[in-house]
């Protein structure tokens, strides 16, 4: 048990850490009257948003968790569900708290210090977010450890026992019992990415074309009703929404190694995924305190070495966690094949990242090649970022099956029958870091955030021209850590198979089976059909969202030209994002839920096609979109940089509309991809046992 009390201290550790974090960001000046003013109208418009959200949410909830009740009469596995969902909610709120009062005061420090003070204070609160994600998912899985496996008395018994006048047994627990608790923060994040994706866009999609283009006003002008349900938007959608995402994503990458390791090595085998994510959120913890630049630096950098420390260290100590835990176990012939999984995991992540990075920082030729193309028109413009989103991918899917053959083959070297088991711990690896991912993301929204108020708050064009380089930096960091999520997704998709295989009996999948290549079909086919609906639906709220902003500048005298004392109703715009986005949601996301029931009810051989065709479907959509998005939305910033004419000549205006086209690519039907896949397994898995 002493095991699982360490790792709920490196939990404590990582909550700690946030305690610090965020009372650092609080102590901090909010700023002038004008920028509190605007951040509050931010932070009510974002929690009203995340309240009707989780109502909404709610009703799901309570519906899958009866389904889980009564239909597979597994009680337990639904409280883990119920808890999953609840502290995948929590992570959200908290990192939105935080986020968004954090926003006015790195525009405060951007005016008072320069550069260095402003990243500090955008980082921080960013990592508050971050450490919550990592800190509450290890904490949740420990839990279930703690409550299921020790107080029932199971790990004594090591048979079946009555707990709660249930029968019970370990293979429950790590089967069923855990992965429900993984199905739960599933739930959260798949409607709140899809939620939040659909409400940012609209807004950004409506503000950026009636502002931008048609009005020709400044990005986050106060005149435009749309602005502040664009700064909202950044937070609900990049904010609580990958936090779900990426901590559903970090619970499913240690429940399915767990699921797969209890199976293959008994405890030893379910405790070691955890004990790596214990590790990662020490290291995490340590290096986000590395994160610190100088005057004139570059903010990417100081990120970057962060992130790249809290990599290395998380290395060394796996080194010595896997032979610790590992050794002299029966059947284990060279304990250290799993640490190379290991390793081999983090590495193709990072480097996964890494070519995000090229393919959406204007630092590389893509992007400027894209800004290039803007220079003879929109059409052009999205030529050539379609074109950068689909060659992006054979790099990410090389690197992607490099890592799990590395890892297959490594697992096959330390044990018998090990190559499956390395790729869910491969999967981890990607993710041990996710406390600083996380945070490295969620300072992209504050950056952004922070230029609106500066925007807003009529302030220097110095401050301005600082937090635009915050920002800037902010967009390659969501691409990177979606690269992270999008590669361990598959990976954690591949393990959570593997699992649903074992519990169906499904030895291997004949592609010349006609209920297989069905389900490969249709499999192939959902990520596109989720991706159109997700699409759809911004570009209907986003109707809405033009329609209302031209209203008022058409009815409201003195909008547009800035007359003193004239305020937009930025309200409406908020309400218009709020409602479109609650109502567009449930029904792609009750697709994703319902669908691998429906299929795995009819054939168990099919719902295997199903998983196989929207595995590789999803995770190639999921980095093309998110790609093409993040790089059209920084060829517009290097074009408002100065390059090419710069704002407001034809490059830029054809610019905006590449970018636009990108948004719900990157922000809404992309990041939604890494989330369907794991969603369908998980699915799979729990209700494995109704196909049977």
């Amino acid at each position: 048990m002493y095991l699982v009390v360490l790792s709920i201290i490196a939990a404590i550790v990582g909550f700690i850490t946030v305690a610090y974090f965020a009372q650092f960001v609080f102590k901090q000046s909010p700023g002038t009257e004008k920028m509190v003013e605007i951040s509050k109208a931010i932070q009510e418009g974002a929690m009203a948003f995340l309240t009707r959200e989780y109502k909404a949410i709610a009703v799901v909830l309570v519906l899958v968790a009866l389904v889980i009740l009564f239909w597979l009469k597994q009680p337990l596995t639904a409280i883990a569900y119920v808890v999953g969902a609840i502290f995948s909610g929590t992570a959200g709120f908290v990192g939105l708290y935080v986020t968004t009062r954090a926003n006015s005061r790195t525009t405060m420090a951007a005016m008072t210090g320069g550069l260095p003070p402003a990243l500090l204070i955008a980082f921080r609160g960013g990592a508050v977010s971050g450490m919550t994600v990592a800190s509450l998912g290890l904490f949740g899985v420990c839990l279930c450890f703690i409550v299921f496996y020790y107080l029932s008395g199971l790990d004594k018994s090591g048979a079946t026992i009555t707990f709660a006048s249930i029968q019970v047994s370990a293979k429950n627990v790590f089967e069923d019992i855990i992965p429900g608790f993984g199905l739960g923060a599933s739930t959260i994040a798949l409607f709140a990415r899809v939620g939040g994706g659909i409400f940012t866009k609209a807004a950004d999609v409506g503000a950026d074309l009636v502002g931008k283009v048609e009005a020709g006003i400044p990005e986050d002008d106060p005149r435009n009703p749309a602005v502040i349900a664009d700064n909202v938007g950044d937070n609900v959608g990049d904010v609580a929404g990958m936090g779900a995402d990426l901590y559903e994503s970090y619970v499913g990458a240690i429940v399915a190694p767990l699921a797969l390791g209890s199976m293959l090595l008994g405890f030893k085998g379910a405790i070691l995924p955890v004990l790596i994510a214990a590790v990662g959120v020490i290291c995490s913890a340590g290096a986000c305190f590395l994160v610190r630049s100088k005057e004139g630096g570059h903010p990417g950098k100081a990120l970057s070495f962060g992130t790249y420390s809290a990599a290395i260290l998380t290395t060394i100590a796996c080194y010595f966690l896997v032979d610790f835990i590992l050794s002299d176990t029966p059947g284990v012939n060279h304990p250290s094949g799993f640490f190379w999984a290991i390793v081999a995991g983090l590495f193709a992540g990072m480097a996964i990242g890494q070519v995000s990075e090229i393919y959406t920082s204007d630092r590389f030729q893509e992007v400027k090649d894209i800004a290039e193309s803007a220079k003879t028109g929109s059409a052009t413009n999205i030529l050539a970022g379609l074109a950068a989103g689909m060659r992006s991918t054979a790099w990410s899917i090389i690197i992607l099956v490099l890592a799990m053959y590395v890892s297959y083959v490594a697992g096959d070297w330390a044990m018998t029958g090990g190559g499956v088991f390395a790729i869910g711990l491969s999967a981890i690896g990607m993710l041990a870091t996710t406390g600083i991912v996380v945070a490295v993301d969620a300072y992209g929204p504050i950056s952004d955030n922070a230029g609106g108020i500066a925007e807003m708050s009529h302030q220097d064009k110095s401050v301005r021209e600082i937090t635009d380089s915050l920002d800037s930096v902010g967009n390659t960091t969501a691409a990177i850590a979606k690269g992270f999520a999008i590669a361990s997704a598959a990976v954690t998709a591949l393990a959570y198979f593997k699992v649903y295989a074992e519990k169906v009996n499904l030895d291997k999948i004949d592609i010349l089976s006609t209920p297989v290549l069905i389900g490969l079909f249709l499999g192939g086919m959902f990520p596109y059909l989720f991706s159109s609906m997700a699409i759809r639906a911004v570009g209907r709220a986003a109707f809405k969202m033009i329609e209302e902003v031209r209203r008022q500048f058409r009815e409201i005298p003195g909008l547009r030209e800035g007359k003193e004392g004239v305020r937009a109703d930025y309200g409406k715009c908020v309400d218009i994002s709020t409602k479109a986005a609650l109502k567009e949601m449930i029904v792609p996301a009750t697709i994703t839920v319902v669908s691998p029931v429906v299929i795995g009810l009819w054939s168990t051989q099919a719902l295997g096609g199903y998983l196989a065709g929207s595995l590789v479907s999803g995770f190639l959509m999921a980095i093309f979109m998110a790609n093409a998005g993040g790089a059209w939305d920084n060829a517009k910033k290097y074009i408002e940089a100065g390059n090419l004419g710069g704002k407001g000549s034809d490059a830029h205006k054809a610019a905006v509309v590449g970018d636009t086209v990108g948004d719900p690519f990157k922000d809404t039907a992309g990041p939604c991809m890494n989330i369907l896949i794991k969603v369908m397994s998980v699915v799979s898995v729990i209700f494995a046992p109704l196909f049977l």
